[in-house]
């Protein structure tokens, strides 16, 4: 039977006129009502109608219904049931409380106040469900908070473990995508089959389709034998693409014809290969934005939001900031750092911090505090100086205002590997870093030279063509003409 848009209200009344009356008011406010006339009618439609609230009365004729509460709530915990009365007296109204009742209403009742104890019970009940499917999610998620951002993502989560719908997690960096990505997969009918990530960041993009879908042999150079990609390796599981904005458009749409037709080929083959993966993809860029910039596909951005989980930012739950930190305080122990507690000041400080790296950053300070923290119990100070970047160090060149590239290199490389916790950056560092530093560089030489090219070659110690090239591949030479360098 299907659900009406409000709630299956089953009301027992041997009065045939109050049933009437009550059941009108109750449809027209968008219940779906089932009316009786005795106990027996009551016990008979209680497992097939299965109500969310029921309305009884408590003298019927086979039996008083106030005796049967008790009963009725060992079958259907959590039932509202909202108990009418013609006896109107006190010891009534507290023996239906004492036995469980959600309401009371002495005959002759007001039939506004009875709609609304019914919308409250209904409220209540569906309150209760989610909250009970959200707790049982809760003890087996990696994920920690109880503040009600965080309780409506355990309630999502809850809906989508028995499906295979797509599911598109998005939040900032550091938010815990990935493991609410493994949540749905450990929790789901898929669990016993691979989780496999891939990292869309973290693949050249001329790799990416061969990452994704395999290649065979010869299928370019390099390609000295048959692989599987991730698609075949998650084959009955779940495959889990991370920064999906970051996947270019030509892989985006072989990715979009195999959401479609549920079938791929390997590079360089022929043969369509069965894709049984559930995909569940995640992403910190906005995707909109991306669509009207034309660098993201709406087509695929609609095959993948089918069930959007939106994750907050860590300054979003400061509620469940004590509880997380002392978790990874936890865990740091188990793994063999000494044990550490924090003090209610400490709490109040992480609190008031708004947390640009959200749970990453909090757990990678939480390991720094088990290491640096001399004291069993860290105070709100302790706090106060890790996250104004730590004490200074003792080392002359620092505190002498030395510190050399190589110093500040190794500070900001110590913070990058930091800033992953247990895990690696992604692949390609060197190039990356060596990109970031040389760019500057380039700008500022030129700038050193107000912008003579031959100089800036001369300068640096490069001829003028690989200047050229390195300042197109920067695009500092675009820039310069946009600015009116």
């Amino acid at each position: 039977m299907e659900r009406a848009s409000g709630g299956r209200i089953l009301v027992a009344d041997d009065d045939a006129a109050i049933c009437t009356v009550v059941g009108e008011a109750l449809r027209r406010q968008q219940h779906e009502v089932l009316t009786v006339g005795s106990i027996a009618a009551l016990r008979a439609a209680m497992p097939e109608f299965a109500p969310d609230v029921l309305v009884t009365d408590v003298i019927m004729p086979d039996g008083n219904g106030l005796d049967l509460v008790p009963e009725l709530l060992a079958d259907a915990p959590g039932l509202p049931i909202i108990v009418l009365s013609a006896q109107n007296t006190l010891t009534t109204a507290v023996r239906a409380t004492e036995q469980g009742a959600f309401e009371y209403l002495p005959k002759p009742f007001d039939l506004e106040e009875l709609c609304r104890a019914v919308a409250d019970g209904v409220r209540s009940r569906r309150t209760a469900g989610t909250a009970r499917e959200a707790d049982r999610i809760d003890e087996s998620l990696p994920l920690i908070g109880r503040s009600a951002p965080m309780q409506e993502v355990y309630r999502t989560i809850a809906r989508v473990v028995a499906n295979d719908l797509t599911v598109l997690v998005l939040g900032e960096s550091g938010t815990g995508k990935e493991l609410v990505a493994r949540a749905i997969h450990d929790l789901g009918r898929r669990r016993q089959a691979p989780f496999v990530a891939v990292n869309m960041a973290a693949i050249p993009r001329e790799l990416i389709e061969s990452e994704l879908f395999g290649h065979e042999r010869g299928a370019f150079t390099g390609a000295h034998g048959r692989a599987a990609g991730r698609f075949e390796q998650a084959q009955g599981g779940t495959l889990f693409l991370d920064e999906i904005g970051d996947m270019p458009m030509d892989a985006q749409t072989r990715l979009l014809r195999v959401l479609q037709s549920g079938e791929f080929t390997t590079v360089g083959g022929t043969r369509l290969i069965r894709a049984d993966v559930r995909i569940i993809a995640a992403t910190h860029k906005n995707l909109p934005e991306m669509i009207a910039e034309r660098t993201f596909r709406e087509d695929l951005y609609y095959r993948l939001a089918v069930v959007p989980i939106a994750l907050p930012a860590l300054r979003q739950r400061g509620g469940d900031i004590g509880e997380l930190a002392q978790h990874f305080l936890d865990r740091a122990a188990q793994e063999g750092l000494p044990r550490k507690y924090l003090d209610g000041g400490a709490v109040l400080r992480l609190e008031q911090h708004d947390w640009p790296g959200n749970v990453r950053e909090l757990e990678n300070l939480m390991r720094r505090l088990t290491v640096l923290a001399r004291e069993d119990v860290v105070s709100a100070v302790l706090v106060e100086q890790q996250l104004a970047g730590g004490p200074r160090m003792e080392d002359e060149r620092v505190s002498g205002g030395t510190e050399t590239l190589a110093d500040a290199v190794e500070s900001h490389l110590a913070r990058y590997f930091a800033a992953f916790g247990r895990d690696l950056p992604p692949d390609g560092l060197y190039d990356r870093i060596i990109a970031e530093i040389e760019g500057p560089l380039l700008e500022i030489a030129l700038g050193a030279v107000k912008g003579n090219q031959l100089k800036a070659a001369k300068l640096l110690g490069i001829n003028r063509n690989t200047l050229r090239k390195k300042l197109n591949d920067h695009q500092l030479e675009t820039r310069r003409l946009r600015q009116g360098g």
